[in-house]
Parts: C-alpha cells; sequence; structure tokens
C-alpha cells in the first residue's frame, strides 16, 4: 500500500488511520483525548445532549489535548441545529454524523475548516454524501454497536469502495489487529472502533458496562427496533427480551419509545445492566481486558502489520511457486 492511501489521516494529524467511534454518554472528553493523545483520531458524542454539554466537553478535551479531535453529531438530537452552528464557532476540525444525511449542514461546516465524514450503511448514502460535499465516508457494517444498518462490514465496505473516490473507513465487528488488516484488504483507507474503545481505562462508562462488555460471549448481542426503522444493537439483558416481546406483539412505536427512553444514560452512568441499554458490539466476545487508550492502539497496528506481512510473505510464496 502506498502512503497516498492514508494521505487523508496525516493531513488531519494523526498518526494512525484511526477514528474513535461516537458513542453516545460513553464518547466524553476522557476518551477523545486519550485516543488523539495516542495518535488516532479521538471523538466526542453529541447523541441526544443539549448543546452546553457538548460544547463543556469540547473546550475539556482542548484541556487534556492539543492533538485534533472530532464531534460526532446524531441528526435525530433536537438540538442539531445548535449543535451544528457551535462547533464553528469553537472550531472543531472533523465532524461525523449519522442517523440520517448531513446534507444542510455541509456547506456550513466546510466554510469553516472542518472535515466532514458522514456514517453511512449503504451504497446510495455514500454516492449521495460524495455529491454533497463530504471529505470522506465511514462505511459502517451491522456488528457495530449502536444504531446499525443491515449489510455486513465485510460485504459493504468493498462495494462502497468501489462506488465514491473519497477515503472509506471501515466499521464494524473491527476490535483488533486482524480486523484492521482485513479492513485495509477490503479498500478501506482507515478504520473506525467503538466497542474496543467502551474498555479502555480512560473511558468513564460505570464499571458494570465494562465488566457486561469484557464478559460477552460471541453470540451476546442482538438487534432490536427493527419496526420501528432505528435498529440498534446491544448486549442482551431483561431489557432487550422486553423489546423483543413487543415485536413478536406488533406494539406501536410509543410503546418501543416508552421503553427505551434514558435506557442508555441508565447502563452508561448508572449501570444498570439489566434494564439499560449495553450498546457494544458483535466483536465484544473478543474483548477480554481493559487497557489503556496508547496501549490498545499500539497493540492493534502491531498486530495488523504482523497480518500484512503475513499476507505479503503468502503472495511471494505464491509468486515463487509460479
Amino acid at each position: 500500500m502506498n502512503r497516498n492511501k492514508f494521505d487523508f489521516f496525516y493531513r488531519l494529524g494523526l498518526k494512525y488511520p484511526l477514528f474513535q467511534g461516537g458513542m453516545a454518554w460513553v464518547s466524553d472528553s476522557s476518551l477523545a483525548a486519550a485516543v488523539s493523545n495516542a495518535g488516532g483520531l479521538g471523538i466526542i458524542a453529541a447523541g441526544t445532549a443539549p448543546v452546553d454539554y457538548v460544547r463543556d466537553q469540547i473546550r475539556k478535551t482542548k484541556q487534556l489535548t492539543d492533538k485534533p479531535f472530532g464531534v460526532n453529531i446524531m441528526l435525530l438530537n433536537e438540538c442539531t441545529e445548535q449543535i451544528a452552528n457551535m462547533v464553528c464557532e469553537e472550531g472543531v476540525k472533523v465532524v461525523t454524523t449519522g442517523a440520517g444525511s448531513p446534507g444542510k449542514y455541509i456547506a456550513r461546516w466546510k466554510e469553516s475548516g472542518i472535515t466532514v465524514v458522514p456514517v453511512v450503511p449503504s451504497v446510495a448514502m455514500a454516492r449521495r454524501m460524495e455529491k454533497e460535499g463530504a471529505d470522506a465516508l465511514i462505511a459502517e457494517g451491522g456488528e457495530a454497536g449502536g444504531h446499525v444498518g443491515e449489510l455486513t462490514t465485510m460485504a459493504l465496505v468493498p462495494q462502497v469502495v468501489d462506488a465514491v473516490s473519497i477515503p472509506v473507513i471501515a466499521a464494524g465487528g473491527i476490535g483488533d489487529g486482524r480486523g484492521i488488516a482485513a479492513a485495509l484488504m477490503l479498500g478501506a483507507s482507515g478504520v473506525q472502533l467503538g466497542t474496543r474503545f467502551v474498555v479502555s481505562k480512560e473511558c468513564t462508562v460505570h464499571q458494570n458496562y465494562k465488566n457486561r462488555v469484557l464478559k460477552a460471549k460471541d453470540t451476546d448481542s442482538v438487534v432490536t427496533g427493527r419496526p420501528t426503522g432505528h435498529s440498534v444493537r446491544v448486549l442482551k439483558n431483561k431489557l432487550t427480551r422486553k423489546f423483543l416481546e413487543l415485536e413478536r406483539n406488533c406494539a406501536n412505536l410509543e410503546e418501543y419509545e416508552a421503553l427505551g427512553l434514558g435506557a442508555l444514560r441508565k447502563a452508561v452512568l448508572e449501570g444498570d445492566i439489566d434494564y439499560g441499554s449495553v450498546m457494544a458490539g458483535q466483536i465484544a466476545g473478543l474483548i477480554k481486558e481493559e487497557k489503556s487508550c496508547q496501549e490498545i492502539i499500539e497493540e492493534l497496528f502491531s498486530q495488523a502489520a504482523n497480518c500484512l506481512r503475513e499476507a505479503q510473505d503468502l503472495v511471494e510464496m505464491g509468486k515463487n511457486n509460479g
């Protein structure tokens, strides 16, 4: 791979082609600064939070790092318009977006020097975002935690790479160096990881949440909310059983909303892993140890480099035996 593939990340001032996922109530100043200090791009998640909370997290992050960091804006947030303006005022370097199209904000952000990187679940959305001026895309497969689409990372990433000319960042189901190497082989220019950073020392989620991720098995995640049009991948618990029961009974939208109201904060801040929403990706079963962000990132890219060298050795062996 030539360096040009990674120029996007070098221009952002990153050591590694890695974004930390924007996880609502999880991705705060502590986590974002730690990832940025370790050479990736730390990201603050706006989630459903009010504008003052997000502004406060941005300012705290600036006190903790002099490296670039970004903000993830969930476009369903009722404060989106205010947050969209505020990131310009605060001089944020990168904005990632989810849960909709950021088209109406892209020109405004780019005029303020912000790099815009939407999360996309399909080729159609990827093409649309490129036409509307996105600088890069995060192609996120359904293996990811939180709000997800239906396509897997393995299927989605190469199709998006072939469909657009801007850099593509792979997300969903990536938790170690093997996943990074695989993403690069699929044509991605870099990766985004979320669940792996939940179990970092700098992540401030309740320890119960971390422990649940650490104890997760490969089959412990489930997708709820499909009938609402907003599918969410979480770890199985008493809350998910209630959601799935609503689905079987063809419940109305109001019942879903009432059951999920405040559930993520309940898990993240209060440590309620029974009736809280423990968002995590399918890769949770691979994570067995809490480490610092520095240790995680260095380990990820050391593993990835070894995998890529082995792949190159295999190619050379084939040439020599041919």
